[in-house]
Protein backbone atom coordinates (compact mmCIF):
# COMPACT_ATOMS: atom_id res chain seq x y z
CA UNK A 1 0.00 0.00 0.00
CA UNK A 2 1.61 3.21 -0.67
CA UNK A 3 1.02 5.69 2.23
CA UNK A 4 4.40 7.38 3.23
CA UNK A 5 4.81 10.33 4.90
CA UNK A 6 5.53 13.53 3.39
CA UNK A 7 7.43 16.10 5.43
CA UNK A 8 10.40 16.67 3.40
CA UNK A 9 10.95 17.59 -0.28
CA UNK A 10 12.96 14.46 -0.29
CA UNK A 11 10.21 12.51 0.74
CA UNK A 12 7.75 13.99 -2.13
CA UNK A 13 10.23 13.44 -4.41
CA UNK A 14 10.99 9.90 -3.38
CA UNK A 15 7.35 9.19 -3.66
CA UNK A 16 6.88 10.67 -7.28
CA UNK A 17 9.79 7.99 -8.59
CA UNK A 18 7.63 5.33 -6.47
CA UNK A 19 4.80 6.51 -8.46
CA UNK A 20 5.79 7.79 -11.64
CA UNK A 21 8.56 4.80 -12.52
CA UNK A 22 11.72 5.41 -14.50
CA UNK A 23 10.16 4.63 -17.70
CA UNK A 24 9.95 7.81 -20.61
CA UNK A 25 5.95 10.14 -21.24
CA UNK A 26 4.09 9.92 -24.03
CA UNK A 27 2.27 13.23 -23.72
CA UNK A 28 2.61 16.25 -21.67
CA UNK A 29 0.50 15.57 -18.02
CA UNK A 30 0.21 17.45 -14.84
CA UNK A 31 0.13 15.27 -12.11
CA UNK A 32 -1.89 16.93 -8.72
CA UNK A 33 -1.27 15.40 -5.27
CA UNK A 34 -3.55 16.31 -2.08
CA UNK A 35 -1.59 15.66 1.68
CA UNK A 36 -3.14 15.66 4.70
CA UNK A 37 -1.83 15.35 7.81
CA UNK A 38 1.48 14.37 6.12
CA UNK A 39 -0.01 11.51 4.23
CA UNK A 40 -1.53 11.39 0.37
CA UNK A 41 -4.82 10.84 -0.12
CA UNK A 42 -5.28 7.48 -2.14
CA UNK A 43 -6.34 9.28 -5.50
CA UNK A 44 -3.83 10.42 -8.21
CA UNK A 45 -5.30 13.29 -10.63
CA UNK A 46 -4.21 13.46 -13.86
CA UNK A 47 -4.46 16.60 -16.33
CA UNK A 48 -3.96 15.50 -19.90
CA UNK A 49 -3.10 17.34 -22.45
CA UNK A 50 -0.86 19.87 -21.08
CA UNK A 51 1.94 20.79 -23.15
CA UNK A 52 1.08 24.48 -22.51
CA UNK A 53 1.23 26.39 -19.45
CA UNK A 54 -2.71 27.17 -18.67
CA UNK A 55 -4.41 30.61 -19.49
CA UNK A 56 -6.01 32.39 -17.44
CA UNK A 57 -9.34 30.89 -17.23
CA UNK A 58 -7.72 27.62 -16.87
CA UNK A 59 -5.38 28.63 -13.96
CA UNK A 60 -8.45 30.38 -12.24
CA UNK A 61 -10.48 27.34 -12.62
CA UNK A 62 -8.04 25.28 -10.77
CA UNK A 63 -7.68 27.36 -7.91
CA UNK A 64 -11.30 27.39 -7.79
CA UNK A 65 -10.99 23.40 -7.75
CA UNK A 66 -8.46 23.46 -5.49
CA UNK A 67 -10.39 26.12 -2.81
CA UNK A 68 -13.34 23.66 -3.11
CA UNK A 69 -11.19 20.48 -2.34
CA UNK A 70 -9.72 22.13 0.41
CA UNK A 71 -13.08 23.68 1.92
CA UNK A 72 -15.19 20.50 1.23
CA UNK A 73 -12.77 17.55 1.05
CA UNK A 74 -9.25 17.55 2.08
CA UNK A 75 -9.30 20.87 5.02
CA UNK A 76 -6.03 21.62 5.74
CA UNK A 77 -4.72 19.78 2.48
CA UNK A 78 -1.40 20.85 0.62
CA UNK A 79 -0.97 19.91 -2.98
CA UNK A 80 2.00 18.69 -5.17
CA UNK A 81 2.48 18.45 -8.49
CA UNK A 82 4.59 16.79 -11.18
CA UNK A 83 4.77 17.53 -14.75
CA UNK A 84 5.70 14.51 -16.84
CA UNK A 85 6.39 15.21 -20.80
CA UNK A 86 8.46 13.36 -23.57
CA UNK A 87 12.05 14.16 -24.12
CA UNK A 88 15.06 14.65 -22.38
CA UNK A 89 15.94 15.62 -18.96
CA UNK A 90 16.34 19.44 -18.92
CA UNK A 91 14.48 22.37 -17.74
CA UNK A 92 12.44 24.09 -20.41
CA UNK A 93 11.26 27.35 -19.75
CA UNK A 94 7.81 26.04 -20.78
CA UNK A 95 8.68 24.08 -17.55
CA UNK A 96 9.50 27.11 -15.55
CA UNK A 97 6.19 28.56 -16.76
CA UNK A 98 4.35 25.63 -15.90
CA UNK A 99 6.17 25.47 -12.59
CA UNK A 100 5.41 29.09 -12.15
CA UNK A 101 1.81 28.97 -12.95
CA UNK A 102 1.04 26.11 -10.55
CA UNK A 103 2.73 27.99 -7.39
CA UNK A 104 0.45 30.68 -8.35
CA UNK A 105 -2.45 28.62 -8.47
CA UNK A 106 -2.16 27.21 -5.44
CA UNK A 107 -1.43 30.84 -3.85
CA UNK A 108 -4.27 32.15 -4.99
CA UNK A 109 -6.35 29.56 -3.85
CA UNK A 110 -4.71 29.59 -0.16
CA UNK A 111 -3.16 26.43 -0.16
CA UNK A 112 -0.01 25.22 0.68
CA UNK A 113 2.13 24.28 -2.28
CA UNK A 114 4.80 21.66 -1.99
CA UNK A 115 7.58 21.76 -4.35
CA UNK A 116 6.91 21.27 -8.32
CA UNK A 117 8.60 18.41 -9.69
CA UNK A 118 9.55 17.45 -13.55
CA UNK A 119 9.48 14.22 -14.67
CA UNK A 120 11.63 13.11 -18.25
CA UNK A 121 12.72 10.06 -19.53
CA UNK A 122 14.27 8.31 -16.82
CA UNK A 123 14.56 11.68 -14.39
CA UNK A 124 12.32 13.41 -11.98
CA UNK A 125 13.63 16.47 -10.45
CA UNK A 126 12.31 19.35 -8.32
CA UNK A 127 11.18 22.65 -9.99
CA UNK A 128 11.66 24.84 -6.36
CA UNK A 129 9.91 28.18 -6.51
CA UNK A 130 13.51 30.24 -6.39
CA UNK A 131 14.39 28.23 -9.47
CA UNK A 132 11.68 29.28 -11.61
CA UNK A 133 11.45 32.81 -10.71
CA UNK A 134 9.48 33.25 -7.71
CA UNK A 135 10.58 34.01 -3.57
CA UNK A 136 8.65 31.44 -2.22
CA UNK A 137 6.27 28.31 -3.22
CA UNK A 138 3.95 29.10 -0.14
CA UNK A 139 1.85 32.08 1.09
Amino acid sequence: MFDPVLTTQSQLEDAWRELMGPWSYGGHTVWMILIVDDRPLPHLTEIVEAEDPPDAAHADGLAEILLMLDREVAPGMRVAFLRSRPGKDIVTDTDRAWATSLYATARRAGVPCEVVHLATRGAIRPLPADVVGLRSASG
